[in-house]
């Protein structure tokens, strides 16, 4: 025969620690005040061109992203809303976001488009050349 002990596990009389958070939102929804940013976006230049790719999943491009430029910033806001319903309760979350980069001085802001596809927003931005180049100052001296 073995000796084997079984132990009961009573509830205890104080909640756990995950419900008394269950109400509060996600962490994800806290980054911005804690200094990160809720759209991660990565840039680059190339053949003549600015690309801004942003990571921005589950969400309709056309209804809930927004693209615009001013004053050579380029804003991205989007909003997500979800909701989750299963044994007779329902969970809702959203929230908006927004990221400004500033463009680069020879930045054609006509000719920006913007694609999404698999979450990724991609926006190329066409770089021209700067209206008029840099100049040096003579710099003389007052010996």
């Amino acid at each position: 025969m073995s000796n084997v002990a079984v132990q009961q596990h009573q509830r205890p009389s104080w909640p756990d620690i995950s419900d008394l958070f269950a109400g509060l939102p996600a962490w994800a929804n806290l980054r911005p005040v804690l200094g990160g940013h809720p759209i991660k976006v990565e840039e680059d230049i190339k053949d003549g061109k600015y690309e801004l790719q942003a990571e921005i999943p589950g969400v309709d491009p056309e209804k809930d992203i927004d693209v615009v430029v001013r004053d050579g910033v380029l804003t991205i806001k989007t909003e997500r809303s979800e909701k989750k319903e299963s044994r007779g309760r329902s969970e809702f979350t959203y929230g908006s976001f927004a990221r400004s980069v500033t463009l680069p001085a020879a930045a054609d802001e006509d000719g920006i488009t913007a694609g999404y596809d698999k979450g990724i927003l991609t926006v190329t931005v066409p770089l021209k050349e700067p209206a008029s180049p840099e100049k040096h100052v003579t710099i003389k001296s007052t010996d």
